[in-house]
């Protein structure tokens, strides 16, 4: 039997759905799935049994909880069966370059994060990353790697391959990182945006899990954001949608780095909300503030106005796209309620009622690990394909 041709025949799909489910969670169980896919546990038990006895997955006593469990007898854990290969993922942030090199079930083994003005050092990143996941390879005993999945903070041509934007990641401009990263490695890349795959960790393993319409947003040094649209991300065209952090705010004259004024990103940013932090904060310098240390009410102030101003944005967002949930992210939404608590108070008035009220806001569960959470069950999916 082809059996390509037997997993895409219409009376299968449910099964390779199902399939696409566990890849992603890693170690889940079936109340999980018939969570998480809508299905009904008749067929959830029929499909899994099949996975089974086709040796595509098992079924094992978890030694520990994991998605689905509850507070009683815990249920078994079901697995992909590895395929033997492993796999490395990549995050560039603006102002950094994380690595890390993950099994055949897409959990990560290992993991090094350097600081680096990615922006304006686009070879030196590019370097830095390959050294770091030869040094991860080494001393973690995994030498077999098969593929790599990349995220990178800016709008990539999903045609070309090529970075396009001559204002965001500016030493990138004209580079296919795939190419770039490729030659380094002598491996297989895959390059995304990194709020598409933040999208993508929160999808599968994070709070997006459940939803199959939310738009994750990663607030960090940049705003972007990535949707997912049907269970599955959206890229848009040239792979350019989710690109907010441009937005223009009225009213606001702040400088961005695009060179206009008043652009999201330069409004709500890390930098933006340090500079005011210290401004208020005369024994602070901006570069020594750290967020998530700060409880004080001038501090939470900043942060719940600046979660208002994102939510301008979103509730924008929110009447066009009508998601299940708005899902904050990175650095700014790891930083606790304040800030989501602007956000929420923002898009509940501004929003359709009927919108509104149908829509969670949460935070992101992955926290600032959603990117690179993300390219590692990409790549994991990548590597059984």
């Amino acid at each position: 039997m082809d059996v390509a041709a037997d997993r895409s025949s219409p009376r299968n799909r449910t099964r390779e759905e199902i399939f696409r489910a566990i890849q992603g969670g890693g170690a889940v169980t079936r109340a999980y799935l018939v969570e998480a896919t809508g299905l009904s546990r008749s067929t959830v038990n029929h499909a899994v049994s099949r996975l089974i006895a086709d040796e595509r997955v098992t079924e094992a006593d978890p030694t520990a909880k994991g998605p689905g469990t509850g507070s009683g007898r815990p249920a078994g854990l079901l697995r992909c069966v590895s395929a033997g290969r492993n796999c490395a993922a990549l995050d560039f942030g603006h102002t950094h370059v994380q690595a890390a090199v993950i099994d055949a079930s897409g959990n990560i083994v290992a993991r090094q994060r350097a600081e680096l003005d990615v922006d304006l050092e686009a070879r030196q990143a590019m370097d830095l990353a390959a050294d770091m996941l030869g040094t991860l390879g080494r001393d973690s005993g995994v030498d077999d790697i098969s593929v790599v999945v990349a995220g990178i903070p800016g709008p990539l041509d999903s045609v070309s391959g090529l970075v396009r934007s001559p204002t965001i990641l500016s030493s990138w401009v004209g580079l296919a990182p795939a190419c770039e990263l490729e030659h380094r490695l002598g491996l297989p890349v895959h390059v995304e945006n990194d709020a598409v795959l933040g999208a993508y960790g929160e999808l599968h393993r994070g709070a997006g899990c459940g939803y199959a319409d939310f738009l994750y947003v990663k607030a960090s040094h940049g705003i972007g954001a990535g949707m997912v649209l049907g269970g599955e991300p959206y890229r848009g065209s040239l792979g350019f949608a989710g690109e907010i952090g441009h937005t223009p705010l009225p009213g606001y004259t702040d400088l961005c780095r695009c060179g206009k004024r008043g652009c999201l990103e330069a409004v709500v940013s890390v930098e933006s909300i340090k500079a005011q932090i210290a401004h208020t904060h005369p024994s602070m310098r901006a570069d020594a503030v750290r967020l998530e240390e700060l409880d004080d009410p001038t501090s939470r102030r900043i942060l719940n106005d600046a979660g208002h101003v994102l939510g301008e944005v979103l509730s924008v967002l929110s009447n066009l796209l009508n998601p299940a949930a708005l899902v904050i992210g990175g650095e700014l939404g790891s930083t606790g309620s304040p800030l989501l608590e602007g956000v929420t108070a923002t898009v509940q008035r501004n929003a359709q009622p009927a919108i509104a009220a149908s829509m969670d806001i949460v935070p992101a569960r992955l926290g600032a690990d959603a990117e690179l959470v993300g390219a590692a069950v990409l790549a994991a999916t990548l590597v059984l394909d």
